[in-house]
């Protein structure tokens, strides 16, 4: 979702919520229900749960891949 605002603010165009949904970014009801989760856990807002659940996963990439893959 994240990707969408940035290219919906830096063209200026605006996409309807049927696009929104139809985006190919999966289950967009199981990554609020993680951010959600998140969020309550650490007692932080949506937008620092969202960047924490970001910063894990590019985290396990790594991890898995290793830093020169």
């Amino acid at each position: 979702m994240s990707y969408f605002e940035w290219v919906q603010n830096r063209s200026g165009y605006y996409w309807s919520e049927q696009m929104v949904n139809r985006a190919p970014d999966g289950d967009h009801g199981q990554l609020f229900a993680e951010v959600l989760k998140l969020s309550k856990l650490h007692k932080v807002n949506m937008p620092r749960a969202s960047y924490m659940l970001a910063i894990s996963r590019v985290s396990t990439v790594h991890k898995l891949r290793g830093i020169y893959a």
